[in-house]
C-alpha cells in the first residue's frame, strides 16, 4: 500500500502497541532478561528474538511445564522492578493527545501490572481502552489482542490503524484485518512489513473528527479533497 495511500484513508479507531511505540523500555527489557537468562542458564540474545510476545509465551517455549511458573513470576518480578528509565518516544505523547475523544487504544503483550508500571513511569496519560495479555487467551503474533481491541472500541477491525515497531506485532495486526503502520524505534526497517513505515511518531500526525480519523505526514497538510467524509455503519 504506502504511507501515500494511508493517508488517504479515513480510520475509525488507532491501535497503538505499548512498548517500542509509545514508550521505550528496551534498556528495562534487555536488563531483566540478561538477569532472568543467567539464572535460568539461557543465551540472552535467543530470548530476546521473541520482542513482542509475551514474556509468558517465551518462558513457555524455552523452559519445560514443571518450571514454566515459577520462570513467569520470576520475569514478571523483574521486570516490575525494573521501570526506573522508561521514557516515551518521540511523538507519542502528542498523538494520543491528538486523538483524545476519537476511538483508539493499547494492545500490548505486558501484563496488566507491567503495562500500568511502565505507563505510569513514563508518565503517560493512555487512553480509556487498554488490552493486555491478561485480557486475551492468545498473544501476539496471533490476532486476538487487535481483534479485542477493536471489540472494546466498538469498530471493524478492518477499518482500524494498527501502529508497531515488532514483526510480531504487525503480523498480528495484518491478521486482524488491520491497516499497519510500522515504525522504526526496534527493529531495522528492512525486517519490517507493513502498509507504511515511519522512523517515529513524530513524522506524523492524527486529524480526528466525527467523520473518523486522518493520517497525515508532518508539515504536509490535508488538502480539501481529502478532508473526512462520513464513514458507513
Amino acid at each position: 500500500m504506502g504511507l501515500d495511500q494511508l493517508t488517504d484513508e479515513i480510520f475509525e479507531a488507532v491501535i497503538f502497541d505499548l512498548d517500542g511505540t509509545l514508550i521505550d523500555s528496551t534498556p528495562a527489557v534487555i536488563r531483566s532478561w540478561t538477569t532472568w537468562a543467567g539464572e535460568y542458564g539461557f543465551v540472552p540474545a535467543d530470548l530476546l528474538m521473541n520482542h513482542g510476545t509475551p514474556s509468558a509465551s517465551v518462558v513457555r517455549a524455552v523452559m519445560p511445564k514443571d518450571l514454566q511458573e515459577a520462570g513467569i513470576r520470576r520475569i514478571t518480578e523483574l521486570e516490575l522492578a525494573d521501570v526506573h528509565d522508561i521514557a516515551v518516544l518521540p511523538g507519542a505523547r502528542e498523538a494520543l493527545a491528538s486523538l483524545v475523544g476519537a476511538k483508539n487504544g493499547i494492545a500490548t503483550s505486558c501484563t496488566v501490572p507491567l503495562a500500568a508500571a511502565r505507563i505510569a513511569a513514563a508518565h503517560l496519560q493512555p487512553p480509556s481502552v487498554l488490552v493486555t495479555a491478561d485480557d486475551v487467551v492468545h498473544g501476539k503474533p496471533h490476532p486476538e489482542p487487535f481483534l479485542e481491541a477493536a471489540r472494546r472500541l466498538g469498530v471493524d477491525p478492518r477499518r482500524c490503524l494498527v501502529i508497531e515497531d515488532a514483526p510480531k506485532g504487525l503480523e498480528a495486526a495484518k491478521a486482524a484485518g488491520c491497516f499497519t503502520l510500522a515504525v522504526v524505534t526496534t527493529t531495522p526497517r528492512e525486517e519490517l512489513s507493513a502498509d507504511g513505515i515511519v522512523n517515529d511518531l513524530s513524522e506524523v500526525e492524527f486529524e480526528a473528527n466525527g467523520n473518523g480519523i486522518r493520517l497525515k505526514l508532518v508539515n504536509q497538510p490535508i488538502r480539501a479533497d481529502q478532508q473526512a467524509q462520513p464513514t458507513s455503519s
